[in-house]
């Protein structure tokens, strides 16, 4: 069910770090392929505006809309028909993910320089950002949390959510996204949720919609957040620049770190928790422990049988981008995770928060038995829209930061800029720029103070 990869001995020696990424697992996922595609449904979105929103609404989620923007009272319905457990752990997920990202705010610095001379970092929100829900084998309320709490802990004050609608939908809700993600929006006080999926959904966020007597629909955004598919993930590049981007997300992964201390049962377990998302996700194990492999194995097999999306988690776990990985020991398999960059990385050994502390390259680190990728899912606190595909070796998941703007203030006094005029002439000439320097001199009578 699930390959094999053994780089004990000297096969991992021979290996530098370019090369390590290429022989580990990782899901295919060509975002280039699909911007021919993605393409033309912008263009059309940013031509046609909302009649285009409700074509590509037919063509891509077989649901016309009507009304693009959900009305206020069916956002309000779906909270009050949303049975009370699922409030309730919404309510308490909402909790947790406040207290962690409120302690994420930052404060201004003021820097003296020189006396009179003083640079503020001032920390600005961003002013709109849109935020994208998906909504294809699986209803996300959870993504509306995890996007939703940074921003409005950052102090964003401007929020619209687009999911795509569902045609299974019915009643009240027909047009419309699955209501339990309409819940989560009235329950965090998000007013403005479209019925949009897909690139269209982010074209939208770029460009706004107007419908043709002129009538604006949307505004454009500054920033766009949240997961999505493969068309989601090449739309984000295709507008970079016409709107800001958190990253573009891939298929989701999970590395599991373990030594003949770990349960099997439980890293069995959280393998397939991730492979349930999408045939393309990626379940890896890095063991040192050829034992525990083969118990992993047969657990799998027996678990695998019982799940509800059995097909899909085969698929998953049987595809490329899935693996057991041998190696020697507990620091040669740090130093295959590091290489891999894992989205969601567990550490099941020994001295495991030890370990831990050691990883340089993961989205999100869950220390020993009791910290399984799905806490992190809904209710560690923690965000749970993280890095994919190796790019958290170079970017963080979602957080307060991912809404706000350093931007600096300077402030000079004459006395303190006439201490410095030197410098900066001296600086503007050597890079052939001296008009840099003119406009220093030109306060003190076009010449050095």
């Amino acid at each position: 069910m699930i390959s094999r990869i053994d780089l004990r001995g000297d096969a991992l020696a021979r290996l530098d770090a370019r090369q390590l990424r290429t022989v580990l697992p990782r899901a295919e996922f060509d975002v280039d392929a699909a911007l021919g595609t993605v393409r033309p449904i912008c263009e059309q979105v940013r031509e046609h505006g909302a009649e285009a929103l409700r074509d590509l609404g037919e063509r891509f989620d077989h649901v016309r809309p009507t009304q693009l923007r959900v009305p206020a009272e069916v956002l309000a319905s779906a909270l009050r028909d949303l049975p009370s457990d699922v409030r309730s752990a919404l309510e308490e997920s909402i909790r947790r993910a406040r207290l962690v990202h409120e302690d994420q705010r930052r404060v201004d610095t003021v820097t003296q320089v020189v006396p009179g001379g003083v640079v503020i970092e001032r920390h600005v929100p961003v002013e709109r950002v849109g935020l994208y829900v998906p909504g294809g084998r699986a209803v996300y309320p959870s993504s509306v949390v995890m996007n939703v709490v940074p921003a409005q802990v950052a102090g964003v004050g401007s929020l619209a959510v687009a999911s795509p609608p569902q045609a299974d939908n019915t009643g009240a809700y027909a047009g419309y996204p699955h209501p339990t993600i309409l819940a989560a929006c009235e329950l965090l006080g998000v007013d403005e949720v479209y019925t949009v999926g897909g690139a269209q959904a982010i074209a939208m966020f770029a460009y706004g919609a107007r419908e043709d007597d002129g009538t604006v629909v949307c505004e454009p955004v500054n920033l766009v957040t949240g997961p999505g598919n493969i068309y989601v993930a090449a739309a984000k590049r295709l507008l970079q620049g016409v709107i800001g981007i958190d990253a573009e997300a891939g298929p989701t992964e999970i590395a599991i770190l373990a030594d003949d201390s770990a349960d099997a049962q439980y890293v069995a377990a959280d393998l397939i928790s991730q492979a349930e998302h999408d045939p393309l996700a990626a379940s890896v194990l890095v063991t040192d422990s050829p034992e525990l492999a083969d118990a992993v194995e047969t657990a799998l097999q027996e678990r695998v049988s019982r799940t509800k999306h059995e097909i899909r988690v085969k698929e998953a776990l049987s595809g490329a981008q899935s693996g057991i990985v041998l190696v020697d020991d507990v620091e040669a398999g740090v130093r295959v995770v590091d290489a891999y960059g894992a989205e969601h990385l567990e550490i099941q050994t020994r001295d495991a928060a030890e370990v831990a502390a050691g990883i340089r390259n993961a989205g999100a680190i869950f220390v020993g038995d009791y910290a399984p990728v799905s806490l992190g899912d809904y209710a560690a606190g923690s965000n749970h829209v993280l890095p994919t595909g190796g790019c958290a070796c170079h970017s963080a998941g979602l957080s307060v930061q991912s809404f706000l703007r350093g931007i600096h203030v300077v402030d000079y006094t004459r006395e303190a800029l006439a201490d410095v005029a030197a410098t900066v002439v001296t600086l503007a000439n050597s890079e052939d720029l001296p008009a840099h320097g003119q406009a220093v001199t030109a306060r003190f009578g076009d010449a050095l103070p």
